[in-house]
C-alpha cells in the first residue's frame, strides 16, 4: 500500500476543511503550506487588480514564501496536493512549494476547491515545478464531502 500525504493551501480555510477530511478518508499524513506573510482579506480580492492575490497571478515567475517545517517528500508515494482554484489555475504558492522539494518518482494527485472554477490548466501550469513527477488532475472537492467515497477515490491512487 502506497504511503500517502495531503499537503495542502488554503486561503481562506475551506481547502484546509476538505484536506483534513481527504486526509482521513484516505488514512494519509497532513501538511499545511503555509505562506511566510498570511493573505489578507483585501490580499485575496480578485476584483481588485492591485490586490496581492491579482499581482502574483498576473505573473506566472511569482514565487510567494513559504513557511517549511519539512514536508518529509522522500517519505511518500503519493501527495496529494490541494489548493483553492485562482484564475483557473493554481495559486503560484504550489509552484513554490513543488520546486521546494524533489517529486521525482513520485505521483502527485491535484484537489481543490473553487466557487466555480474547473482544474483549468493546472496540471500544465505546475508540471515545470516537479518534471520528474507524475501529475494528475484530482477532484474538485466543493459543499458536502462523503468520506467513503473520497476513501474510495483515494486508494485508486
Amino acid at each position: 500500500m502506497a504511503k500517502k500525504l495531503v499537503a495542502f493551501f488554503s486561503a481562506s480555510g475551506v481547502t484546509a476543511q476538505a484536506a483534513r477530511i481527504l486526509a482521513e478518508a484516505a488514512g494519509a499524513d497532513v501538511h499545511e503550506i503555509k505562506p511566510a506573510i498570511p493573505y489578507t482579506k483585501a490580499d485575496l480580492d480578485w476584483m481588485d487588480k492591485k490586490s496581492r492575490s491579482s499581482v502574483e497571478m498576473a505573473d506566472k515567475s511569482s514565487r510567494p514564501a513559504i513557511v517549511d517545517d519539512d514536508a518529509h517528500i522522500a517519505d511518500y508515494d503519493v501527495i496529494f496536493v490541494g489548493f483553492p482554484i485562482w484564475w483557473y489555475i493554481a495559486p503560484t504558492i504550489i509552484n513554490t512549494f513543488l520546486e521546494r522539494y524533489d517529486f521525482s518518482g513520485k505521483k502527485i494527485v491535484l484537489f481543490a476547491t473553487s466557487g466555480g472554477s474547473s482544474f483549468g490548466k493546472a496540471v500544465a501550469n505546475l508540471q515545470p515545478s516537479a518534471p520528474n513527477a507524475k501529475i494528475v488532475e484530482g477532484k474538485l472537492l466543493n459543499g458536502r464531502l462523503n468520506k467513503a467515497s473520497l476513501a474510495e477515490w483515494a486508494a485508486q491512487f
